[in-house]
């Protein structure tokens, strides 16, 4: 067997490991889905008769909480995505401070199997998360207009997205030392959303804030899937959101291996 196939054979085992962990305890998953759910009807049936007024091309409109729905849906998915990866770097940091990660580097399996077990254990929960927030929304009168090609362009950037943030998620696990600082460490995730496009347009901002905004990773990335999502070309908003993802995985990917190599139980 080449070392690929060990690779993808080990890594298989560990995803099952860490999927038996997420259905033995199934609260977990719904609380971490939860949040972008309220946060979607809060910011529809709260906020959105007065923000949808708000919108370019909103004011004026018969519905108004119908334009914020279609305007926030994919803020909410990217969200969605975020917290599942918040919740990853909680649970590789309880296996590094609980030994679990030091009996694995005993064991005659791939260096890398332990971490992407995590990682693809991620993906699967926020696909679940994605496709029940999404669910929600076209219940709620949501409808994009994509094209299959869009739909196709938006699961690819969630998918790209949701690797970036949980690389990181893991490297800050990782770095951590505790689970109380992993529980804390990725919070930019949840907080940079609402100091971007997601929930106003970065031109309503004030000029200091709107450039924050406008160059950090979550605009172009919220962007590119709205624009997939409305059946729309993204234009350079595609670039950078992959840029800013392939990035992160490549720095978040090589610095979670070399702490992966430094744990020791404490």
């Amino acid at each position: 067997m080449t070392t690929l196939t060990y690779t993808v054979r080990d890594s298989r085992t560990m995803l099952r490991r860490n999927l038996k962990h997420l259905l033995r305890y199934p609260s977990l998953t719904l609380l971490i889905i939860g949040m972008p759910v309220v946060f979607l009807l809060l910011f529809v049936y709260v906020f959105g008769g007065t923000m949808g007024a708000g919108l370019p091309g909103g004011s004026g409109s018969s519905d108004p909480r119908g334009d914020y729905l279609h305007y926030i849906t994919p803020a909410i998915l990217v969200m969605t995505v975020a917290s599942v990866a918040n919740s990853t770097a909680i649970l590789i940091a309880k296996d590094a401070t609980e030994g679990i990660i030091d009996r694995f580097k005993t064991l005659p399996i791939a260096r890398s199997a332990p971490l992407n077990g995590h990682v693809l254990a991620a993906m699967a929960q926020s696909i679940f998360g994605v496709l029940v927030v999404l669910a929600i929304a076209l219940a709620l009168g949501y409808r994009g207009g994509a094209s299959v090609a869009g739909w196709v362009g938006a699961a690819g950037m969630i998918v790209l997205m949701g690797l970036a943030v949980t690389w990181l998620c893991v490297a800050l696990g990782l770095a951590s030392g505790s689970v109380e600082a992993a529980s804390n460490a990725p919070m930019p995730l949840i907080l940079l959303p609402f100091l971007s496009s997601a929930f106003v347009p970065t031109d309503s901002m004030p000029s200091g804030l709107a450039w924050v905004a406008e160059h950090q990773p979550f605009t172009p990335i919220i962007e590119t899937l709205r624009a997939f999502l409305e059946g729309r070309d993204p234009g350079s908003d595609a670039f950078w959101a992959v840029a800013w993802c392939v990035a992160i995985i490549v720095v978040c990917f090589l610095w979670a291996v070399r702490l992966f190599g430094r744990v020791r139980a404490v």
